[in-house]
């Protein structure tokens, strides 16, 4: 992780947004699996003591991986690591919360209205204006993980579908805030601060509302181990690294993938059937990427090179008197 983070820095700004936005996308594969790596394990953890030892897992080997840097450490990685850590535990929270009344495939779509809103609460915070292909790309794209993810329609209560939308305005809370915070501090050490203030607020909800599991089996044990390095410790760190070199609203698109995947998932090891209805969200989905990735770099192209047709020659001949 050290070692990306340095090859990063030495890049050209190009590269550095190409590979930012690979980064990000491996982070989504890695975060669709976890769903499928916790369909079981969930009947035996309690969910707060879940979100409590991921991130306490994960802060500590990533404070750990880090120790160099701690000597950067001040009041400025404190509050903006913090705030952008509140932020993170009640989206957790606001979605553990949710899922308890509502289905996994609405879950994973309401949670991506954070697709729509992070260019809305990125242009009031950084005041950079989204533009008019931007939110329409992440509108088409919530459409398709609508389709992926919806079967036989949504309902709506407010323990259901209520909490997870406030979850999914957490996630565009904590990306903007990453991307406003993320940009001037060492990503390492920022986000070691951001686990940290995660495994407090949820340890005390976990204190408050639960008790420590009586046992644990092995598929259990390694679904917390997984779930606490790659889908948190190091999904986290590339996310970061990711808004970092990426726009926001770029990272927000490409982060709503991860209810994709976790479908794909499903279908590769659940063996679910893929219907013509998610066939169709899988291609409305890769029309808004290309909506936001290539559309407006062939724009810019066509503005920069008008037109590759020769413009028709027009010559004016002025007749002279001869002298004498």
């Amino acid at each position: 992780m050290v070692k990306l983070t340095k090859k990063m820095t030495g890049m050209s700004d190009g590269a550095k947004s190409a590979s930012a936005k690979v980064i990000l996308f491996l982070s989504t594969i890695i975060w669709g699996s976890s769903f499928f790596v916790l369909k079981d394990t969930l009947d035996e953890v309690p969910p707060y003591f879940l979100l409590s030892f991921r991130f306490l897992v994960a802060a500590v080997l990533l404070g750990l991986i880090c120790f160099r840097k701690w000597k950067l450490f001040n009041m400025t990685y404190l509050w903006q690591g913090a705030l952008t850590g509140v932020f993170l535990a009640f989206a957790y929270i606001f979605q553990t919360l949710g899922l308890q009344h509502t289905t996994p495939g609405t879950s994973a779509f309401l949670t991506t209205v954070y697709c729509v809103l992070v260019p809305l609460i990125g242009w009031a915070v950084t005041r950079k204006r989204p533009t008019l292909l931007n939110i329409a790309a992440a509108v088409v794209a919530v459409a398709g993980i609508g389709l992926v993810c919806l079967d036989g329609g949504i309902g709506f209560t407010l323990k259901g579908e209520g909490y997870t939308l406030i979850c999914g305005v957490f996630f565009a809370l904590q990306i903007v805030a990453v991307d406003k915070f993320g940009a001037k501090l060492d990503t390492l050490l920022f986000t070691t601060v951001q686990f940290f203030t995660a495994f407090v607020i949820c340890a005390v909800f976990f204190l408050a509302k639960e008790s420590f599991p009586s046992s644990l089996s092995q598929g259990s044990i390694g679904s917390l181990v997984y779930v606490s390095v790659m889908a948190t410790c190091l999904c986290f760190v590339m996310m970061n690294v990711g808004i970092k070199y990426a726009s926001s609203v770029a990272a927000s698109l490409i982060l709503s993938l991860e209810g994709v995947f976790g479908v794909a998932f499903s279908m590769l090891f659940y063996h679910e059937r893929l219907t013509l209805q998610v066939g169709m969200g899988f291609a409305v989905i890769f029309l808004a990427i290309l909506m936001s990735e290539v559309l407006p770099k062939a724009l810019r192209r066509d503005t920069a090179f008008p037109s590759v047709r020769p413009r028709r020659r027009t010559e004016v001949y002025l007749r002279e008197r001869c002298p004498g």
